[in-house]
């Protein structure tokens, strides 16, 4: 058993590492693509996009139908289940893709805008492309095959980039964002299945096999499906109450606010529920699991959070321009956001993994009855109320998901804070100390763009210098294992060697 541990702990952490290189990449590319955008297209432009796309990216995921989580849990029956989870996705996104264009002037209709009617129609073939690439995927995220992360994702991000930027450039407006979409998806489906190297027809299709799948699926469609009404009720709330360029900053800066939850998903989420199916039915290993998975996430997630309230705006007018100030509303408002995605990630996925997704129901319902109150409450705050919104619906969602992962992983509420506390506290002093020398002395977003920047990132290691000091003094412990893990990676680098790894002898 300890053999085994350390294998998948091994197997774990490698794969951390390579989805990590992988974000990186991805991020890094995302950013300097939102960077250029910004500066090419409009908030009007970019918002018509995101209206145009309203259905889609809600269909999307009901063409998936989540049977890929089901695939990935699933213990036999593996090629079955994989040729069963193909063809119902393909056909569920072919059907979604001729509901999209069908309903396209509807959207137009919706936001009164004939040109995102054109948009809908546009990119409503995107479902079917997204659903070719559905059993690829959840195959190599079964097999923790983590050069997807190295390979697929920083290739799509790429596409995107080049195709929309180079578009834009020759003045293509909106239309450079749709290029760039299906040039990703063609990238995506292309690199997913060359990695994957499987083929539709080794297993056979089974009726009874899509029901027995659908059932463990169910929660986590719902759960998905939820999310994205939710996400589409917003879009033309906002689009109705404000307009097209309110919707433009909103989209910018929820994009740039959904950074930290990405990384949490692809990094942790994606090694997370394999090693927990696998690992489940071992309640010591499993608890252990569960309790440094949700400690190195929140380590890393309330500081972030803290970092985005106090310089999210000044940053954002900087990078993007004034005409963005919006998107910098939005981004601190909404810095929330990324707290509740890391207890969610955490508790939805060890209850995936112990095969209790049914209990997500009721972090859906908590989304529901939180989600669109919230936001018709706050929205006549403008763009701060939305984020607001947000923000607090994804922690009530959060701190439900992990009330109900305690019985399942057989936690108790004292170990959950003694993991979560210390990093709370020392992020709200380091925040104390750095937005008031934002607001009040530095202005950052009334100097110049580079000097700008650079106090931007002076008050950053300031507070990171507070938070770390802060840390250390109230939970010695974490310090220490996570001064012990920063050395672990910087010795996996070439040249780099730390004073933890100086007398290590190098593996021939």
């Amino acid at each position: 058993m300890a053999e085994h541990s350390g294998g998948l702990a091994r197997t774990l952490r490698r794969g951390a590492v390579m989805s990590g290189a992988g974000l990186i990449i991805t991020q890094a590319v995302a950013i300097l693509q939102t960077l250029v955008l910004a500066r090419l297209l409009t908030p009007t432009e970019v918002g018509i996009f995101a209206a145009g796309t309203v259905l889609t990216v809600l269909l999307m995921d009901f063409a998936g139908g989540a049977l890929t989580q089901a695939l990935i849990q699933r213990q036999h029956d593996v090629e079955d289940a994989a040729d069963t989870v193909f063809w119902v996705t393909l056909g569920t996104g072919l059907l979604a893709s001729v509901v999209a264009l069908v309903t396209a002037p509807l959207m137009g209709h919706l936001f009164d805008n004939a040109l995102v009617t054109l948009v809908a129609a546009a990119t409503s073939g995107t479902m079917l492309m997204h659903a070719a690439t559905s059993v690829p995927d959840a195959l190599m995220q079964r097999r923790f095959q983590f050069s997807r992360r190295l390979i697929v994702d920083p290739a799509v991000a790429i596409s995107f980039a080049a195709v929309s930027i180079s578009l834009a450039t020759l003045g293509f407006g909106v239309w450079s964002l749709v290029f760039g979409y299906y040039a990703s998806l063609a990238v995506w489906i292309v690199a997913s299945w060359w990695l994957a190297k499987w083929r539709p027809g080794g297993g056979r299709v089974s009726y009874g096999l899509w029901r027995e799948m659908a059932v463990f699926a169910f929660p986590l469609l719902l759960e998905v499906v939820v999310a994205r009404v939710r996400d589409a009720v917003e879009l033309v709330l906002i689009g109705h109450r404000l307009n097209e360029s309110a919707l433009g900053n909103y989209r910018y800066g929820r994009r740039i606010a959904m950074f930290p939850g990405i990384a949490v998903v692809q990094i942790c989420s994606y090694v997370l529920f394999p090693a927990f199916s696998r690992i489940s039915d071992d309640p010591v290993r499993f608890k252990s699991a569960f309790l440094r998975a949700l400690g190195w996430i929140w380590l890393a997630a309330v500081p972030t959070a803290a970092l985005m309230v106090a310089l999210g705006e000044p940053l954002t007018v900087l990078l993007l321009g004034e005409p963005w100030r919006g998107a910098g509303v939005a981004l601190a408002a909404m810095a929330g956001f990324g707290l509740g995605e890391a207890m969610n990630s955490v508790s939805s996925e060890s209850m995936k993994g112990a095969g209790r997704a049914d209990r997500i129901n009721w972090m859906i319902l908590a989304g529901v009855l939180t989600g669109l109150p919230l936001l018709v409450l706050l929205l006549p705050l403008g763009l701060a109320g939305v984020g607001m919104a947000i923000s607090a619906s994804a922690i009530i969602v959060g701190i439900t998901g992990l009330g109900l992962a305690r019985s399942v992983v057989g936690v108790s509420i004292s170990e959950i804070a003694a993991r979560m506390a210390p990093p709370l506290l020392a992020s709200i002093v380091a925040f104390a100390v750095i937005a008031p020398l934002e607001r009040f002395a530095v202005h950052a977003d009334r100097l110049p763009v580079l000097q700008g920047i650079g106090m931007i990132c002076l008050e950053g290691a300031l507070f990171a210098l507070v938070y770390l000091a802060v840390l250390r003094v109230l939970a010695p412990s974490i310090f220490a294992e996570g001064v012990r893990a920063a050395r672990r990676v910087l010795d996996r680098i070439p040249g780099v060697r730390t004073s933890s790894g100086a007398n290590q002898t190098p593996n021939p």
